[in-house]
């Protein structure tokens, strides 16, 4: 009853809304050239105090079209275009629709054009390939971080995995000011910075820094999002600090200071928790707390995230956690910046792990069953600079190193058995691993261009990038393998082998990449430029391992296992002249890339006492184009395609045996060849301003003409060795589409959508069943699995002005693999997730939210939950005008939370569950700072409201 009430209740303010809404209809001209103008901002605003009422874009034939409230108070509708003179038109109220028929606008001043008076900056401006927004027309609630704005922006979306795409191009890079806030990625930017500091949100292409010199166009398919700080924000301080501790001994703290003046930014922040975040979250409903809307900073699928290069949380089981990072941004003198961060970070991780995995086999299969506890604490030292120097407006350099050292102890206690299809034990296993490792990174990239003063379009550049990585490890083993043989054939056990392990396995690993390119661009008529580009590549990577078994008599480890120690080496180095040819005229933009691709690989490695070499000289074809089409100016098409070369890892190629796994045996084949594929990608979309709905559709992947594919083959007791050898064919492709349209009317504001995402995989290999009785080994088996996953999602958003939200939510993921040559034709599996959050902002300095997510698998395997529900709950309230929150909140409510998953594979299926938080309270407070040099921003309000 109370359920239907409030449909009724929700389906009458939507028609009373609807029922007194008007149109506002137009078009705009050139009045010099008599051409229709695409592309300018119409909006309408309040004329007691210039609040944004709604706004549009005229679109190819220079018409727009608002709808917007009936209203008997006066209002200025107003044009805003650049080069061209604003229009204002005052009405003294609007009681039904309006036909302002054709505007014809004026060339602005030149004055004009290159001073824009800030209290009259329109909600929305297109200029050339920049999407600027005026964050002061979007209100959001004045202690909302920049992610809650990005949320009210048309065309910007932002998914519950965290993906930010903006008409539905995908965002990679977010800039404060133009510069990084601790990374490019802007992970810290988004769920630090308030968003009442921010004045303008600039969207364009992703680009290169040669491409951001040069005036080229960019080679990516992705946005960036660059925030400017309102002039009186850019001169103070603020920040904020949250301390929280509950149940079970939870706690949680984050810390996040700024200090803003100017082109100089330094910017602190620290976080300790063991409830399994990063802490880089401040979100005003759960703060750090995992699950449901703090998803949203680009988690992998473990919960981690990397910053530079550093990856971030992750894993599973929970987590003790410590951060500490500085940022330092400054124009210390004229064309210099600089920019540098710190972290350091330190994990301690327990996890329990149940997993059961079934092989498919050509005409069997077995299953394994698996348990393991494990520990694990690691700590890095990570740090980044970057230096830019301009002598002249035509010569850039830019330098960043980076540098990271770290260290980690893992300890793990495991068991397993494994079992054929007929249920006869073939194997079990126990171990005991305790082992260090040392890792370490040293890089950096240098950038040098200058471009011409005569001729646009002509321009030298250079680049350079290093990257050195070195491992050191130690592993302590102790393991009891056994292995049992039917012999005569009647499904049971009669013959027992061993393997027990007791030794120390010293690793050192070297993994170095060093890559260079020269380009010159020369400009030719009909906007045109020939490129002629060199390409010279070097990489290299060493795996050395020495193994010592246990001394009885001395206790050490000090006898030489020459069977568990071997030393592997490869080198590639290519070199790849290139001639180029890029256009740029009208709507079309094409780059092209062509050329041999001269190629030296060697690899060499000792085993034994027994060494071997490979030395592989080839010439490959090398090609690379990516073209975009606009059809409007919020209509585009891209493409790309490429062609690349990737030599296989001296593992694969040496004929070494490799015995450091007791279960399974690996030895290389000489004669392979490098995996050769064609990458494409295509990309249409289109965002419409008028209706506030936009669409996009992509497709992507690889295909192979040659891969290095696995040679798997068992003996009785369903031992392994693996092998390797060159397939023809096999593809990893991807596809998908999304529709959203966003509706708002007076306090009222919804946004709705679809979106699908889906891959296909066609993955081939060798395998064989274990010999019949008396019997050698099988020829392998060519197999194939043809995969296809398929994730529709709808999602739905209601915000009632600053007092109340709503977002419920469903999607599906469907798996579907067919199998060529196994004892199994097909396996599917359908997981569904139906989430709701709601957040209430009544009454007045209350705060409460609730994020309730269901998850059901719907073919795991008994023993395994298929199903819970997840529903954490947060209480706050403000004290002090908004600078004290004190907040109860509640994880995992119901006390069902758990983590179980299915995964279909090319060569079986494996379900497991691992450790995860359970039920606990928090208590929490959080204190903001903000003390700035400029005046303070009054409150925000609705037009509304008044």
């Amino acid at each position: 009853m109370t359920r239907n009430l409030l449909l009724l209740l929700l389906l009458s303010a939507v028609s009373s809304t609807f029922a007194q809404s008007i149109t506002i209809k137009g078009k705009l001209v050139d009045k010099e050239m008599e051409k229709p103008l695409e592309a300018a901002t119409v909006y309408l605003q309040s004329a007691k105090d210039s609040t944004m009422i709604e706004y549009t874009i005229s679109d190819r034939t220079g018409s727009f079209l608002m709808t917007v409230r009936k209203t008997d108070k006066p209002v200025i509708l107003k044009t805003s275009m650049i080069t061209f003179a604003d229009y204002t038109r005052r009405f003294e109220g609007l009681s039904e629709s309006v036909d302002v028929g054709t505007i014809e606008l004026e060339d602005a001043p030149r004055t004009l054009e290159e001073v824009q008076i800030k209290s009259e900056a329109p909600p929305v401006r297109i200029k050339n390939d920049t999407l600027e927004f005026n964050a002061s027309s979007f209100k959001v609630r004045p202690d909302a971080n920049v992610e809650t704005l990005l949320k009210q922006l048309p065309g910007v979306e932002i998914d519950n995995d965290g993906k930010i795409t903006v008409n539905g191009k995908e965002v990679n890079q977010i800039l404060v000011n133009g510069k990084p806030f601790f990374d490019k990625e802007g992970k810290v930017a988004l769920q630090n910075l308030p968003s009442d500091i921010i004045n303008k949100v600039q969207i364009t292409d992703t680009k290169t820094k040669k491409e951001e010199t040069t005036g080229q166009a960019a080679s990516s398919n992705e946005a960036s999002i660059n925030l400017t700080i309102d002039e009186d924000k850019n001169k103070g301080f603020f920040g904020k600090a949250m301390a929280g501790y509950g149940s079970d001994k939870r706690y949680e703290s984050s810390l996040m200071l700024n200090y803003f003046k100017g082109s100089r930014k330094i910017s602190l922040i620290g976080s300790s928790n063991n409830i399994n975040t990063t802490g880089f979250s401040m979100n005003e409903i759960f703060d750090s707390m995992g699950g449901g809307r703090n998803y949203s900073i680009w988690t992998n699928d473990d919960g981690s995230f990397g910053i530079n290069g550093m990856m971030f949380g992750g894993g599973f089981g929970i987590k003790k956690s410590n951060i500490l990072g500085v940022n330092y941004s400054d124009e210390p003198v004229k064309n210099l910046t600089t920019n540098g961060s710190y972290f350091y970070t330190d994990s301690d991780r327990n996890n329990t792990n149940r997993t059961r995995a079934v092989t498919f086999l050509e005409d069997d299969s077995f299953t394994t069953q698996s348990n393991s506890v494990n520990h694990e604490f690691t700590f890095a030292h990570n740090g980044s600079l970057e230096i830019e120097i301009k002598p002249d407006t035509l010569t850039t350099i830019s330098f960043t190193p980076k540098i990271s050292r770290g260290r980690s102890h893992y300890e793990s206690a495991s068991s397993s058995s494994t079992t054929n299809a007929g249920g006869r034990l073939t194997q079990e296993n126990i171990g005991n691993d305790d082992a260090e490792t040392r890792t370490g990174n040293l890089g950096g990239s240098l950038y040098i261009g200058r471009s011409s003063r005569k001729r646009k379009g002509r321009y030298l550049s250079s680049w350079m990038e290093l990257d050195n990585n070195e491992t050191e490890s130690g592993t302590y083993t102790v393991s009891q393998n056994r292995f049992y043989f039917d012999d005569d054939g009647d499904g049971v056990s009669d013959r027992t082998t061993s393997d027990d392990r007791n030794q120390l396995r010293s690793g050192r690993g070297i993994n170095q990449r060093f890559h260079s390119e020269f380009e010159w661009s020369e400009p030719v008529p009909d906007s045109m430029s020939v490129r002629i580009k060199f390409e010279y590549d070097r990489s290299q990577r060493v795996d050395d391992n020495v193994t010592y078994d246990f001394d009885g008599a001395s206790g050490r480890f000090d006898i030489f296992n020459g069977l568990l120690s071997n030393y592997l080496q490869s080198q590639t180095e290519t070199f790849g002249p290139k001639v180029g040819l890029g256009i740029q005229k009208g709507k079309w933009n094409v780059n092209l890339y062509g050329g041999p691709l001269i190629a030296n690989y060697g690899a060499n490695g000792e085993y034994l006492g027994d060494r071997k070499a490979i030395r592989k000289s080839d010439i490959f074809p090398s090609a690379n184009v990516w073209s975009g089409y606009n059809f409007t100016k919020t209509t585009a098409l891209w493409m790309n395609y490429n062609y690349s070369i990737d030599y296989p890892s001296a593992q694969q190629i040496l004929d070494i045996t490799d015995l450091s796994d007791p279960q399974n045996t690996v030895v290389g084949n000489p004669d392979l060849t490098p995996n050769k594929q064609h990458y494409f990608y295509l990309s249409l979309r289109d965002y419409d301003h008028q209706t506030k709905s936009g669409w996009s559709i992509w497709s992507g992947g690889s295909i192979f003409d040659s891969r290095v594919a696995s040679v798997v083959t068992y003996d009785a007791s369903l031992k392994s060795t693996t092998s390797y050898r060159n397939v023809s064919g096999g593809a990893s492709t991807w596809f998908g589409g999304n529709w959203s349209k966003t509706v708002k009317k007076d306090a009222h504001s919804y946004r709705y959508g679809v979106r699908i995402s889906s891959g296909y995989d066609y993955d081939l290999g060798y395998i064989t069943s274990p010999p019949s009785v008396g019997e050698p080994v099988p020829t392998p088996a060519l197999y194939s699995a043809k995969s296809l996953s398929l994730t529709p999602k709808l999602t739905f958003s209601y915000d009632y002005g600053e007092l109340l939200s709503i977002a419920p939510n469903y999607s599906f993921t469907y798996s579907d693999t067919g199998y060529d040559n196994y004892v199994v034709d097909r396996q599917t599996n359908v997981r569904h997730t139906l989430s709701l959050q709601t957040t209430s902002y009544w009454p007045k300095n209350v705060v409460f939210g609730n994020d309730v997510s269901y998850t059901y698998n719907s073919m795991i395997a008994d023993g395994f939950r298929k199903d819970f529900l997840l529903w954490n709950v947060s209480l706050g309230y403000n004290f002090l005008n908004n600078d004290l929150l004190a907040k109860v909140k509640v994880y995992d409510l119901l006390d069902q939370n758990v983590s179980a998953t299915r995964t279909i594979t090319a060569t079986g299926i494996r379900d497991a569950q691992n450790t995860v938080l359970r039920r606990y309270v928090m208590f929490s407070l959080t204190y903001k700072i903000e003390k700035f040099g400029g005046k303070k921003k009054e409150e925000n309000r609705f037009w509304w409201m008044d």
